[in-house]
């Protein structure tokens, strides 16, 4: 792969070494700090005064056995209404651990979400309300670390690569807790279908991907400098990552629920999602491959021919989900099709990541240079 350099001017340079919050990331993080410490306070009073859940008009039920009541879950959700709400004056007073405590407060959601889906076994709308504005605070949070900008923005750019380790890793793992499952006949999303087996795991699996994919598109973003079409395709893989928090809502059901004609407009919102998503990465792959060199540009091409292929070919096999009919290599041509878009996200993240080293050499050359003019 050829080397790339994304130009930056001199003042975007300096600005990149100084982390300075700007105003309203830091009211949106303050919003979203009060915002969750009062939810969790109020939910873990109620949920500690009554363990039976009457007060939240909830069922021990729903936590199929795992806890016999809600005290304990009640005790946690509190603990984590302390924790934001000491994140939130930490933030307020400029306090030095103010990004420590943001960080850790968040985080704390964040793993309570994961495990709370994971026990409920469904996705409530209430999770995305509450969901939502934690990746805001992160995302406001990210400018108080103290840490160079070019630092932060290589370990998000990471995070691409990170993000198509993990979706291969979760194709290989949940099938296998799906019993007479073929991954070369059936299709990803019947993984996650309503009324299969692996939906819950799918879904609590494949939740860190959606962040990791968010934290690449703003590292594409931050990495773009000048470079306008390398910008837009940063946007475009923000809008991809943004569908994964729509998914949940917009599960396909299983292939003898449909033939049976028990299809919804989950489905049909399911199909649609399908088509936004290809939409939005096969933009995202023309923009980039515009703005990142020729050997890329090359490589971008043959994927989004490639991606284009397979995409037909499944979506050639797509009418016989509803009416139950064999589709013996509809898997096949959709996991081809995924691989290749998985495999240009790293190549993509190793050609920004090549060039964030390039700018800091060509920066610490210059400035050697600079030193050495003036006798330094």
């Amino acid at each position: 792969m050829e080397t790339t350099t994304i130009e930056y001017s001199g003042k975007e340079l300096k600005a990149h070494e100084k982390m300075v919050q700007p105003r309203w990331k830091r009211i949106t993080l303050l919003f979203v700090l009060g915002y969750e410490a009062a939810d969790c306070l109020l939910g873990g009073i109620l949920l500690v005064a009554a363990p039976d859940g009457r007060l939240i008009y909830m069922s021990v039920d729903i936590m199929h056995g795992v806890f016999h009541d809600f005290l304990i879950p009640g005790v946690l959700l509190f603990g984590l209404g302390i924790l934001n709400t000491a994140a939130f004056f930490a933030v307020l007073r400029r306090r030095p651990s103010d990004w420590i405590m943001a960080g850790l407060a968040l985080g704390g959601l964040l793993i309570w979400f994961w495990i709370e889906i994971a026990i409920l076994q469904e996705f409530h709308w209430l999770h995305a309300m509450l969901g939502l504005p934690v990746v805001a605070g992160f995302l406001a949070t990210f400018s108080l670390v103290p840490l160079q900008q070019t630092t932060l923005q290589k370990a998000v750019l990471y995070c691409g690569i990170l993000s198509s380790l993990l979706y291969a890793a979760i194709n290989i793992i949940v099938p296998m807790q799906y019993p007479g499952y073929s991954s070369a006949s059936q299709v990803v999303s019947e993984l996650s279908a309503i009324g299969a087996p692996t939906r819950m795991l799918w879904l609590v699996l494949a939740t860190p991907y959606i962040f990791l994919i968010l934290a690449f598109a703003w590292g594409i973003l931050k990495s773009a400098g000048k470079n306008r079409p390398l910008r837009i395709a940063g946007g475009f893989m923000l809008a991809y990552g943004a569908l994964g928090f729509l998914w949940p809502f917009a599960s396909m059901h299983q292939r003898e629920v449909l033939e049976a004609g028990g299809g919804t407009f989950s489905d049909t919102m399911h199909i649609a999602l399908g088509a936004a998503t290809e939409i939005f990465y096969l933009l995202a792959l023309g923009f980039a491959a515009s703005a990142l060199g020729k050997r890329f540009r090359i490589y971008s091409i043959i994927t989004f021919v490639a991606v284009l292929v397979f995409g037909i070919l499944t979506f050639m096999d797509a009418p016989k989900l509803s009416t139950n009919e064999p589709t013996p290599l509809i898997g096949v041509w959709e996991r081809i099709n995924i691989g290749i878009f998985l495999l240009w996200v790293v190549m993509l993240a190793t050609v920004l990541l090549r060039a964030e080293k390039n700018a800091a050499m060509l920066t610490a050359a210059e400035s050697k240079t600079k030193k050495n003019s003036l006798g330094i």
